[in-house]
């Protein structure tokens, strides 16, 4: 069975974590959810609550087939642990699927993968992309290998169906 991870932190995109979580499972993948180690559960923009099942520091990459970055402001949060940027650098060097929604392209900036790669994102942090290396357009949902980005709720069905390309 294929394990993928969905990083979590305070104030996620609720959709954006919801969405994903319960697609891959209908499709029978293992999802995980995990943190930061700074709660054991989070609160999602709209007030939904997600408990985590493991700390970012105790991932080991090679467990796992793809990481999803959910939007929100956990972004923000997320990136400065260094488990977590070290997580999602590993798991692209390894050519496993990272997938990022919205403001998780901070994320995928801190962890410098996206130099000379397409990606998209929220339009507020397009310039972070860019700065990043990033070759920015604005669609709803950019594919460059392993690498899935997308910009905002809306984008969730294109995002899922790239994601569950990318696994299969």
């Amino acid at each position: 069975m294929k394990k993928v991870a969905i990083l979590v932190e305070k104030d996620f995109q609720d959709l954006e974590v919801f969405y994903p979580y319960y697609r891959l499972k209908e499709e029978g993948y293992e999802v995980i959810v995990v943190g930061t180690g700074t709660a054991q559960t989070y609160f999602g923009k709209y007030g939904i609550a997600i408990r985590v099942d493991v700390d970012a520091e105790d991932l080991q990459p090679k467990d796992y087939d793809g990481v999803i970055i959910p939007g929100g402001w956990a972004p923000d949060h997320l990136r400065i642990h260094d488990s977590v940027v070290d997580f999602v650098r590993k798991l692209s060097d390894q050519n496993k699927m990272v997938a990022a929604i919205c403001h998780g392209g901070w994320v995928i900036a801190s962890a410098d993968i996206i130099n000379g790669k397409r990606v998209t994102g929220y339009r507020a942090i397009r310039d972070d992309l860019i700065h990043a290396g990033g070759l920015f357009e604005d669609e709803e949902v950019v594919v460059d290998g392993k690498l899935i980005t997308s910009r905002k709720p809306d984008d969730l069905p294109a995002f899922c169906k790239a994601i569950l390309k990318a696994l299969s």
